[in-house]
């Protein structure tokens, strides 16, 4: 499969050399600045998502307790799972504001201040005094440094995925851009992980008294190797090339809307339920399956981490095998399966079986990686250079949102209906508005990265996956 030969493929090939080649006789990038460029947005993408996953964690097990201890047990769960979802109600002001100067100044210098306000607000949260010593001001506190982490991670996935593809050779974008998605998982092995670690090693006094704060505090150390990283690498070649020409949009963020409303709308939808079940499972269940459905708490976080894990190599694989398939392909086979496994999934959870748990979690996440694999070259590949950075984040994190809120929806149908069935049929309905939404979308694997993504195609321009 060779890309459409648009100018901005141009760009990409001749920015690097070397002797490899991506497609027919064409000579591509040398594989050395991807492949960089793509460790670079692992490892950033890695520690603000970790940064951000840690909250969740602390949020299921500890932050009821210490900054809302008056409420009842499920109404301080609630209100935990509220700020979590603050944060996600902050992500798309971030992503505007982000993009806004990403695609006006660059990607590189929107990688490196998110990074700076994610981490700043990470140490804080790990320094809050809590309820017991500050009264009232301890949670309002709380939800404003949350805000500051949705913010700051709001700005994180555009630039980090368009860094990758845009740097990426035009056969191989579903591979490197599923780079910085694997971020994703190896944030959260990360942080459930250091979670795991402390439960196992302190008891339940120290660790409600100081030993959730060490996973916030130490991100300070990963924040100063993540911006060496990150200030080492060079601008996207395609953004350079578009700021030669003067193309920057002055409005970049209102233009995408006015321009893009349906690629934008669609890609959010095609991607909430896989960004919606991610939080069920890694925030929610931690605290159900514990509290009510008889799970172990060490049990329950070994799990999270080692599925988390078994993400990272579905997502490189789907990733690269939507470079042979097709993007749309690989939506539609993710969201139609999690249609139908969504309701035996939860009969597996609620049997309290740790095995069934575990067989039930890897396929959900095998349904999500099938989006989530592609999901950086799909995006990427809906809108020009000049608006890429506002199109791509504003459609990932408007499905933030919803996403965000996941756990305390799940949190209050159960409280409403008292069944975990209730739960299944949500997940299902957001599923099938995904597929939906998938089915719309325009297959874009034969046409690379155009000035205009709707323009017409060259009927000889390699094949289409659609």
């Amino acid at each position: 499969m060779t890309g459409h030969p648009d100018d901005e493929e141009h760009a990409m090939v001749t920015d690097a050399s070397g002797p490899d080649t991506v497609g027919g006789d064409r000579p591509g990038p040398s594989l050395r600045v991807p492949r960089k460029v793509a460790m670079a947005s692992l490892v950033g993408t890695t520690i603000e998502w970790f940064d951000f996953f840690i909250y969740g964690t602390a949020a299921a097990l500890v932050f009821g307790k210490l900054f809302f201890p008056s409420a009842s047990p499920t109404a301080g769960t609630i209100a935990a799972f509220g700020t979590f979802a603050a944060g996600f109600l902050a992500r798309p002001f971030g992503g505007a504001v982000f993009a806004h100067f990403g695609d006006r100044v660059g990607r590189k210098p929107m990688l490196v201040w998110s990074l700076l306000l994610m981490g700043a607000c990470t140490v804080a949260i790990g320094l809050l005094p809590s309820y017991g010593a500050i009264g009232v001001a301890a949670p309002i506190l709380l939800v404003v440094l949350r805000i500051g982490q949705g913010f700051g991670v709001g700005g994180e996935w555009g630039g980090a995925a368009l860094m990758a593809v845009e740097n990426a050779p035009p056969n191989r974008r579903g591979f490197y851009g599923s780079w910085p998605q694997v971020g994703v998982p190896l944030g959260l092995v990360c942080g459930t992980g250091a979670f795991l670690i402390l439960d196992l090693t302190l008891t339940e006094e120290q660790f409600l008294s100081w030993g959730w704060r060490v996973p916030f505090l130490a991100s300070a150390a990963l924040i100063a190797v993540g911006m060496w990283i990150r200030l080492t690498v060079a601008e996207s070649p395609v953004f350079r090339e578009s700021m030669e020409t003067k193309a920057a949009a002055r409005m970049p963020v209102v233009e995408a809307f006015r321009t893009y409303p349906k690629e934008i709308l669609l890609a959010a939808g095609s991607f909430l339920a896989t960004n919606a079940t991610f939080y069920v499972g890694s925030v929610w269940l931690v605290s159900y399956a514990t509290t009510t459905l008889g799970y172990d708490r060490t049990e329950i976080l070994a799990a999270n981490t080692a599925l988390s894990a078994s993400d990272i190599p579905m997502i490189l694989l789907l990733g690269l095998l939507s470079d042979y398939v097709g993007r749309r392909r690989m939506f539609l086979a993710g969201m139609g399966l999690l249609a139908v496994f969504g309701i035996p999934y939860f009969l597996l959870v609620g049997t309290g079986n740790l095995a069934l748990f575990i067989l039930g979690g890897l396929v959900v996440q095998a349904c999500r990686s099938a989006v989530y694999g592609p999901q950086s070259a799909y995006f990427a590949e809906q809108f020009p250079t000049r608006l890429r950075y506002s199109g791509a984040s504003l459609a990932y994190q408007l499905a933030s949102i919803l996403g965000g809120i996941a756990p305390t929806i799940c949190a209050v149908l159960v409280a409403w209906t008292g069944s975990l069935m209730s739960v299944a049929i949500y997940v299902v309905g957001m599923a099938l508005i995904s597929l939906a939404c998938s089915y719309a979308m325009t297959e874009t694997l034969s046409r690379g990265l155009l000035d205009d993504p709707r323009a017409p195609q060259d009927a000889t321009a390699g094949r289409s996956a659609d």
